[in-house]
């Protein structure tokens, strides 16, 4: 189950030794909306996405690592685009509409080492309908979670999708985890802070306690989950922005604490337009895809630079 599921939609990745880039890039006239929450958002091209706004869609998303770095990266999505003739028409040529949002991976790896221009295009050019990859690629490679009591209990997070088929319905996620809080299934912790020697997590009493000794070494780091959420039911700009509102409820229940200040969580939603459908559904349906695809997101996680995934516990 992938985001490319919805007919029409290509997403491409690409890496270095340290961190990466996911593209999305959907078919010409889809809708686009956004809903950004939590207290450190780093965004590209959002404020577009407003209803009240001119532009209907986009030409790409892209979701980088890097934080504010990895914006950079969009100009090359934006290269490729123009390329193939891709964006607004402004008559004297075309303008590629690329919104995208960050995350927080520099303490990773290498803080030295960002996705750019070079990586945006290539992911870009990646992009295929047939690309299904998970786990510690794209976006996903140096993504963590868990990381209330800072990066030396944080495990590993990851690039996760879950799709809903109801029907001629197909409505589909793909997120990113990079969590300020720990990750939840049907209630039950499976990744997040943890003691790395007793491969035990910390309980909650634990947790505050440390977080109150020991503020100024938790609090350093910022983290943020990012989702786009694609269907192939029409939906216009209004209608998309209540679907990505709706959808944050899947980030409730999956992860907590959440849009606390340290995160910048974001949803995108897309709407191909192929297929009559009550919006009512695509919003209800969309947060379960939301909340599967944040929990496949650390399923898929494997154990890289010291972080445990939650298949070694």
């Amino acid at each position: 189950m992938y985001l490319t599921d919805v007919k029409g939609i290509k997403v491409g990745h690409a890496n270095n030794q340290a961190t990466g880039l996911t593209v999305i890039i959907p078919p010409k006239g889809t809708v686009c909306a956004v809903d950004v929450r939590g207290g450190g958002p780093g965004t590209r091209e959002t404020d577009l996405l407003d209803p009240k706004n001119m532009v209907q869609g986009v030409d790409a998303i892209m979701l980088t690592g890097g934080s504010a770095y990895g914006l950079n990266a969009a100009a090359g999505v934006m290269k490729y685009l123009e390329e193939k003739n891709r964006g607004v028409d402004v008559g004297l040529g075309i303008v590629p509409i690329v919104s995208g949002a960050v995350i927080f991976d520099l303490a990773y790896k290498d803080y030295k080492t960002r996705p750019d221009a070079e990586m945006g295009y290539e992911a870009a050019k990646n992009a295929s309908e047939k690309e299904n990859r998970l786990g510690n690629v794209g976006v996903g490679l140096g993504a963590t979670v868990g990381k209330i009591l800072g990066m030396e209990s944080a495990m590993k997070g990851g690039l996760g999708s879950y799709t809903i088929k109801v029907g001629q319905v197909t409505i589909s996620a793909l997120s990113v985890v990079n969590s300020f809080g720990d990750i939840f299934e049907d209630g039950k912790k499976i990744a997040g802070a943890i003691n790395k020697k007793t491969k035990e997590f910390y309980n909650p009493k634990e947790i505050l306690k440390l977080m109150e000794e020991n503020k100024e070494k938790y609090f350093k780091g910022t983290n943020t989950t990012l989702s786009v959420l694609a269907t192939n039911v029409k939906l216009n700009k209004t209608q998309a922005e209540k679907v990505a509102n709706v959808a944050h409820n899947g980030y409730a229940m999956s992860i907590f604490p959440v849009h606390t200040q340290y995160d910048g969580d974001t949803v995108f939603v897309l709407s191909t337009g192929q297929v009559e459908a009550d919006p009512t559904l695509v919003q209800a349906l969309g947060s379960i895809c939301v909340k599967n695809a944040i929990i496949s997101g650390v399923k898929n996680a494997k154990t890289e630079e010291g972080y445990l995934a939650m298949e070694d516990l």
